[in-house]
């Protein structure tokens, strides 16, 4: 029996991923290669809902692409593709428009939070349907498991209760109701400049921030510039010591290693020991992610050799549920 489908998204909206992403996300979706067909996704289409320039997305979309191979994701082994090299994501996320409820797309938080912050006119229709587009890159490959962190949770739940509406109103069958895949909850990585937040482009410090793409020195400068916290012995207390906990939790993930056992190993040691050790060890992680990402993009007819490969195999899996879905619907099939 084959394994079941996963399926997860990445926007392009920055030359660089980070190291929050890496940790994050992106560790665990090279794992879930060993126990569900993974899909991946560079979705363009929801990165439009910020209006990028049109070349900077392009380029975005490339450099995205090369890091997820070089952090591990196999376009031999998942189907790596652009988002809108498959039309059906947006034909089915009509469809899914016509089951969805006015009030359940408004009452998302993640809406709430973005479009608080522009200005009325600046609010697109595109921002406040997100979700729905989420939900209907999900239910267009069956996917049976989406991994995401807890702030992405109401967004899988939406795509969860609208998988039920058309089962309910079309029969069972009609789409496979996800489930989360819950990313681990010590892999949320932190702000080195403000370690209350997550770690983030739309922070505003790129000082607390680690790209794969940096450069080795830049990498040991932030590390060594983190802010820690009063005191100078190194111990697990996120709640009264959230910097050095955040330091503590990147080492740990990267070194493969329990927090406790790394307290006990710089017991008596101050803060500067840690940084030191940690900062060699997040250059040497990141070292041949660069290198390999920074190949990929000195082949640009190779690289998009791999995602036109991955958008033909995406395709003909959402050929198939797309045509199943619109079927249901009434839709007329050429």
């Amino acid at each position: 029996m084959a394994n079941p489908r996963a399926f997860s998204g990445i926007q392009p909206t920055a030359d660089s991923l980070h190291l929050g992403n890496y940790i994050g996300a992106l560790k665990q979706w090279v794992d879930l290669q060993n126990t569900y067909q993974t899909i991946y996704s560079v979705v363009d289409l929801h990165a439009m809902t910020v209006a990028p320039k049109a070349e900077d997305l392009a380029r975005r979309v490339r450099v995205t692409a090369a890091q997820l191979i070089a952090v591990g994701v196999d376009p031999a082994r998942s189907v790596l593709f652009v988002q809108s090299q498959v039309p059906e994501h947006a034909a089915l996320t009509w469809l899914l428009n016509c089951v969805a409820g006015f009030g359940e797309t408004s009452r998302m938080t993640q809406f709430k939070d973005k479009s608080a912050k522009l200005n009325e006119s600046n609010v697109t229709v595109g921002l406040f349907d997100y979700p729905v587009l989420q939900a209907a890159d999900i239910l267009l490959y069956d996917a049976a498991a989406v991994p995401v962190g807890e702030d992405q949770r109401q967004h899988l739940e939406l795509s969860r209760t609208l998988a039920n509406r058309l089962n309910s109103r079309f029969g069972e069958g009609t789409a496979v109701v996800p489930k989360a895949h819950i990313l681990a909850a010590n892999a949320k990585i932190m702000d080195l400049a403000d370690p209350t937040a997550k770690m983030s482009k739309s922070s505003g410090h790129l000082s607390g921030l680690i790209e794969l793409l940096d450069e080795p020195k830049t990498i040991t400068k932030r590390i060594k510039s983190a802010v820690t916290d009063s005191g100078t012995e190194v111990t697990w207390e996120p709640d009264t010591k959230p910097g050095v906990a955040n330091l503590l939790r990147i080492y740990s993930a990267l070194a493969g290693r329990p927090v406790v056992d790394l307290v006990v190993d710089y017991q008596g040691k101050m803060y500067g020991h840690l940084k030191v050790d940690l900062a060699e060890l997040v250059v040497e992680t990141l070292r041949p992610i660069r290198q390999q990402a920074l190949d990929y993009l000195d082949d640009p007819v190779g690289l998009d050799k791999i995602l036109d490969d991955g958008a033909q195999r995406a395709s003909q899996i959402a050929q198939v549920v797309y045509a199943r879905m619109a079927e249901r619907f009434g839709a007329r099939r050429r």
